[in-house]
């Protein structure tokens, strides 16, 4: 297994690792288990960002890298990629959100940014998982471009 394969695949697995967290947290906030929930939406938090730090290096040092299947789908994948982005930089505001509330104890705020932000997160994570796929289980490209060549194919 090669840097160019291992680095997306530990990178998924974290922004799983941090979805797979934000559920827990939800489970334990309704059992009313406030300091544990803290703790595991902070670990959620902590995973995005690792998530983000190897996913953001790996695209400024390699690049990206280009859609390695089937032409007649490469228009199918650039807009599903396009609205994974979207969502996860979306998300990722709203994450910051509401962790912001968090901290500054303004919980009916708190509760109302969580859920929109949770569920967000769910599909950042899902959508990430897709791309993952497609990329480098489906139809490896194998190929790393800069990144608005990777994403825009111009």
């Amino acid at each position: 297994m090669d840097l160019y394969f291992l680095l997306p695949t530990i990178s998924t697995t974290f922004i799983v690792i941090s979805a797979v967290l934000v559920a827990i947290g939800w489970v334990l906030i309704i059992k009313g288990k406030r300091e544990a929930h803290k703790k595991v939406m902070i670990a959620g938090a902590i995973a995005a960002m690792i998530f983000f730090v190897i996913y953001s290096s790996r695209t400024i040092f390699v690049g990206n890298t280009e859609w390695g299947g089937p032409e007649d789908l490469e228009i199918y994948y650039r807009v599903f990629l396009i609205f994974h982005i979207t969502l996860a930089t979306v998300a990722a505001v709203f994450g910051l959100t509401t962790l912001t509330l968090g901290f500054k104890a303004k919980y009916a705020k708190h509760r109302k940014w969580g859920k929109v932000s949770s569920i967000m997160w769910f599909f950042t994570a899902i959508t990430g998982v897709a791309v993952y796929t497609l990329l480098y289980l489906l139809y490896p490209g194998g190929h790393t471009k800069p990144m608005w060549e990777a994403i825009f194919g111009i």
